[in-house]
Order: structure tokens, then C-alpha cells, then sequence
């Protein structure tokens, strides 16, 4: 990872734990332990499954496999479904359409900068990278929109190094950096699981009569 990226987990990481102590603060005896902790679980599967379904697209692209690509797509895109689906519960079925857009659109940047690497098309990549930005914009604002316990910021920083893990992941596969892959992956793995948290954490303190 580069010193970039390591700043801005250090970051997000600071931000999640003062997250976490204020929870901790205000919400133990307030809710169910059992509760928050299998919801806590629920979407770190689902995040765990987004980046392993889309490492599986980008896979495809860099060995020139469209029919495992395509096959990979469809995984990404009920895995999409679900992340937006989970939401629904607390804040309806616009919302859960709404985000499953974000979620779709941001994909859509990773899967542009993919083909556009492969293809050593450095300004197809330049504009994926934009889109990803602004695609980060979007998710910030709208989640901390629908949630007061979601700052813009931080949420903005969550998923701009989310963006990034899947850029280094692209990129390394395209040097055939494999020992460089395997160390990405569990970064990967464990920034996601800190955003599945992090969106736990906001609806027990928004919802917590839904915890009970």
C-alpha cells in the first residue's frame, strides 16, 4: 500500500475508533449485544463478498476471460442488491434504490479503470479515476443524509480508500505483482469489515429501538 493510502486508513481508523468509544458510551445496556453483533456480522459478509466478487471481474479482465467475467458481473451485481436491500429495513425501498445506484455507478468506475489498465489507455483511466471521485461524493452525501451519525467526511474517507484498495489491486495485477495482490487483499478485507462497522455502529445509535 502506498504511504498515501496507509495516511488515509490511519485516518479512517482514528475516526472509527472515536465512533466506537462514543457507542460504547451511550449505548451499552441500551440494546440487544446479540443484535448488533449479528447485524455487525451481516454486512461484513456482504462487504467481504463485494470486493471478492469484483477481484474475480478484475481477475477476468487482466487475463482477457470474458466469459468468467461476465459470470463474475452478475455475481457483483446481486451482491449490490443485497448491501442495498439491507438498508431498506430502516430507511425504505427509495433509499435502498437509491444507494444500489451509488453502489452500481461506483463499481462501473472500478470495472473503466480495469478495462481501460489492461488496455494502456492511461486517459481512459484518468477519467475512471474521476468518476470514482465523484462517485465517492455521492455515497458520502447520501449516507450521511439519511444517518446524523455518519459524517460526510468520514464517510467520504472510508470509501475514497475502499476505492483505492480496488485501483492498487488493479494495477498490481496488471505489473503481475502477485506476492503484492496477496498482501492487498487482507487491507482489503479488513477496511471493509471497518465500514460494515462503522454503518452498524450509526443505526444502533439512530435505531435502537430496532436492537432492542
Amino acid at each position: 500500500m502506498s504511504r498515501i493510502h496507509q495516511s488515509m486508513a490511519a485516518l479512517v481508523l482514528a475516526l472509527v475508533s472515536l465512533a466506537g468509544c462514543d457507542y460504547e458510551q451511550r449505548a451499552v445496556g441500551d440494546v440487544n449485544p446479540a443484535r448488533v453483533a449479528d447485524t455487525k456480522d451481516a454486512f461484513r459478509d456482504l462487504w467481504v463478498g463485494h470486493i471478492f466478487s469484483v477481484r474475480n471481474v478484475v481477475i477476468s479482465n487482466a487475463t482477457e476471460n470474458p466469459t468468467a467475467r461476465d459470470a463474475a458481473e452478475k455475481e457483483v451485481i446481486a451482491n449490490i442488491k443485497q448491501i442495498a436491500s439491507a438498508i431498506a429495513p430502516f430507511y425504505g425501498k427509495a433509499a435502498s434504490e437509491r444507494l444500489f445506484n451509488i453502489l452500481l455507478i461506483g463499481y462501473g468506475a472500478v470495472g473503466e479503470y480495469s478495462e481501460a489498465t489492461v488496455a494502456g489507455n492511461k486517459g481512459r483511466q484518468d477519467a475512471a479515476l474521476a468518476h470514482l471521485a465523484s462517485n465517492a461524493d455521492d455515497f458520502a452525501m447520501f449516507l450521511s443524509r439519511l444517518n446524523p451519525y455518519l459524517p460526510e467526511e468520514t464517510v467520504k474517507a472510508l470509501i475514497a480508500v475502499h476505492g483505492a484498495h480496488h485501483v492498487l489491486q488493479i494495477n498490481q495485477l496488471q505489473e503481475k505483482g502477485y506476492a503484492h495482490v496477496g498482501a492487498t487483499w487482507p487491507a482489503m478485507r479488513q477496511h471493509v469489515q471497518i465500514m460494515a462497522d462503522t454503518l452498524t455502529t450509526a443505526l444502533v445509535k439512530q435505531f435502537p429501538g430496532k436492537f432492542s
